[in-house]
């Protein structure tokens, strides 16, 4: 039972939707709140003053502050007056890949902990100044969607050190900007939001939020790492993984640390406490995709789940490189394509299906894999998101990293360790530790024996793949239009 009849509301800004919960300090969710992204990026703090009224309205107690969670690698610029003279661009836009290209030889990676790739806020700004030189000039400070919330809420211009050390200019080791990257940009540090640390409290201005004027807004971190202190995996060893839109494998450190290999972040969840792990481009959007080109048919993702769990383990021998939108981790190329491997005459549609999902668990397996090249050693490993509602799901990935993993009740990490970290913050949490020990684990999934074997057969194979079509995908490249890189998604 919690010890307070108090809530926080755990904010989770999306570049696609805000969530809120109401949290209680013993970590049970008592309400929730969501709305979707506006249309113009300078809306979204109105949605997120929505999303905060739904979960207060819900909860019906009384709320001991806000604090926020937030998407990462997101870049919008902003005039004198705060209005937006660029558009939204999240991790997901390839319009900076040439930029990228040429830092990549440098030492910004590990000066910075951002992979050098053209999710990174830095190598748009580059694109910017280069492409754009009017507006870039025009532009009177750069930022994030959370920050633009903070901005809404508060009425101050904030970054957090969690938020800022995934921009790809914030320096590991000094905790402030880092001068060669701004020189990069082409930036003064007052173009850019004023640093704070994640357990910062300032005080809530804004109205339409179902909350008093001068209620504590803690301005938190970035929704990857702080989705580890949601599942309770922040202790060193300690993994989480995500599979949402895309996915991700990130293990908490207690020092920053990156491989040599340049295949890993690293960013800070807290006080004290960094996460070191990879990003994926494809995850539940290779669902979404097998559902429109090759089951068409079926009626939504369980039907696709249901026809897929029809294949065997390892599909017949069928590997699929689930490089829809490029790839991240551990490569870091936009040049990626993908493509079924091994196809013959009697695979069937269930094969094509549950290579798929297995292509995207053997892409978070190989990330997995290379936490060791940064001296991460592996004890646990905790999962979230919505793939964790499908039993295939679970068993996929359990099999393909080849140890049991643990699911939280909440499939809503972020948000979740929004909350805890708020509390933490507002000291009705001890520590981090207190908050992460609050997070129970309702089941564990075992890898099947006889899966397991299959998928670490398939690994090598799987991981040689890409650098072996990487020509003929260079090749298609040169031949074919450009796809559009300005595509927007979470």
């Amino acid at each position: 039972m919690p010890r307070s009849a108090e809530v926080v509301i755990g904010l989770d800004v999306g570049t696609s939707g805000t969530k809120a919960l109401a949290v209680t300090d013993d970590a049970t969710v008592v309400a929730t709140g969501r709305t979707d992204s506006p249309a113009d990026p300078t809306d979204v703090g109105a949605a997120a003053c929505e999303a905060i009224a739904q979960a207060v309205a819900e909860a019906g107690r009384p709320v001991a502050g806000v604090a926020l969670s937030g998407a990462m690698h997101s870049l919008v610029g902003l005039d004198a007056d705060g209005g937006a003279l660029t558009p939204l661009l999240t991790w997901a836009d390839h319009r900076a890949d040439e930029q990228a290209r040429r830092l990549r030889d440098g030492d910004l990676h590990r000066r910075t902990g951002t992979p050098v790739h053209p999710m990174s806020p830095l190598c748009k700004l580059i694109w910017w100044r280069e492409e754009e030189p009017e507006t870039f000039a025009a532009v009177r400070r750069w930022v994030g969607v959370k920050e633009l919330v903070v901005r809404a809420l508060t009425g101050e211009l904030l970054i957090d050190h969690g938020t800022a050390s995934g921009t790809g200019m914030r320096n590991l080791r000094t905790e402030d900007w880092d001068d060669e990257a701004l020189a990069l940009a082409g930036l003064a540090p007052d173009r850019l939001p004023a640093l704070v640390p994640s357990t910062h409290v300032t005080r809530l201005t804004a109205a339409g939020t179902g909350l008093p004027a001068g209620t504590p807004v803690v301005v938190g971190g970035a929704d990857g790492p702080l989705a580890n202190l949601g599942l309770g995996a922040i202790r060193p060893g300690t993994v989480a993984c995500s599979i949402g839109t895309s996915g991700a494998v990130r293990a908490a450190v207690d020092a920053p640390a990156l491989d040599d290999r340049g295949q890993l972040f690293c960013y800070v969840l807290g006080p004290d406490r960094w996460v070191v792990g990879g990003a994926t481009s494809n995850g539940g959007s290779v669902l979404d995709w097998l559902g429109e080109a090759v089951a068409p048919d079926l009626a939504g993702p369980e039907e696709i789940l249901r026809a897929a769990a029809a294949a065997p383990a390892g599909s017949r021998a069928l590997l699929f490189l689930p490089h829809l939108e490029g790839e991240r981790a551990p490569e870091w190329t936009t040049g990626a394509r993908g493509a079924y491997l091994g196809l013959r005459g009697e695979h069937g549609r269930a094969d094509l299906l549950r290579a798929g999902l297995e292509g995207v668990c053997l892409q978070l397996a190989r990330v997995l894999a290379s936490l060791a090249d940064a001296g991460v050693e592996v004890a646990e490993v905790r999962a979230t998101g919505g793939f964790a509602r499908s039993a295939l799901w679970r068993g996929v990935l359990a099999s393909a990293f080849g140890r049991p993993i643990g699911f939280a009740e909440s499939a809503e990490g972020s948000s979740l360790g929004a909350a805890l970290l708020g509390m933490t913050a507002l000291g009705m949490l001890a520590s981090l530790d207190a908050a992460a020990d609050l997070v129970a684990v309702t089941h564990v999934e075992e890898p099947d024996r006889d899966a397991a074997a299959a998928y670490a057969a398939m690994l090598p194979a799987f991981a040689a793949a890409q650098d072996a079509v990487a020509p003929i995908a260079q090749a298609l490249r040169d031949w074919s239009e450009p796809a559009p890189t300005y595509r927007q998604r979470d």
